[in-house]
């Protein structure tokens, strides 16, 4: 916890601009109290996946998760699929660019999204802070209402960028958009920190997952914790 205040603090103490760090705000975008709510999923294909973890790889626990838990979202959310690391490229650069919007946000998405994963492999490197540009930047355009997005990897950023400082960056311009984050196997506590950081100034949820089970339980709660409750205040008697 004295990590992350620390770096809370540091990053809070930076004097960088939102448009220098390159978050997006349209010139115009509504936020309805009541609108619809749409999920991204932002998935973790480096090369670490393919670690071994409760005699399977992490990548087939993530595969075997998912394929139990979109059953369970409702046919008439809308969801989509961002995937990075799932290509190595030709130098690092390319490397770090490698995330892409694998199932556009829609209706009935669930065994899309499956298949697709079911597709690719993990190979290359973690662009978290690029992912959660491009899902900002371009995966939610044309959709108004809250933006809920669920990133689950296994690894800190190294690409040489921030999520945290861009999470705080991001906050300066849009209140539309809430970052979930499922640390999956994850030890280093400098990572933890940045992770904690992106999920916690977003007012998202943070979730330590070292087994199968932990996992689907994160993704199960992640997914529901956004739900709308009506409140009503019943007179005294």
């Amino acid at each position: 916890m004295k990590n992350l205040v620390l770096l809370l603090c540091f990053f809070i103490s930076l004097s960088v601009s939102a448009s220098e760090y390159g978050v997006y705000s349209p010139d115009k975008y509504s936020l309805k109290q009541n609108g619809e709510e749409m999920t991204l999923f932002i998935l973790d294909f480096s090369s670490s996946m393919d670690e071994y973890l409760e005699n399977d790889t992490k990548f087939d626990l993530m595969l075997s998760t998912m394929k139990k838990i979109l059953p369970t979202i409702n046919p008439n959310s809308m969801v989509g699929l961002r995937v990075y690391g799932h290509k190595m490229g030709f130098t690092p650069f390319d490397a770090c660019r490698a995330s892409s919007l694998i199932v556009p946000i829609q209706r009935g998405n669930g065994y899309n999204i499956h298949y697709n994963l079911t597709q690719l492999k993990p190979k290359g490197m973690t662009p978290i802070t690029y992912s959660l540009k491009q899902a900002v930047k371009n995966d939610f355009i044309g959709f108004s209402g809250k933006k809920h997005i669920i990133l689950l990897t296994d690894g800190g950023e190294n690409c040489d960028e921030s999520p945290c400082k861009f999470a705080m960056e991001l906050i300066k311009v849009r209140k539309d958009i809430v970052i979930d984050v499922i640390a999956f196997n994850i030890d280093n506590p400098d990572d933890i920190a940045q992770l904690q950081c992106t999920s916690l100034v977003t007012s998202g949820k943070f979730y330590s997952a070292n087994t199968a089970a932990e996992l689907a339980n994160s993704l199960t709660n992640s997914l529901n914790v956004h739900k709308e409750v009506e409140a009503k205040i019943l007179p005294n008697p």
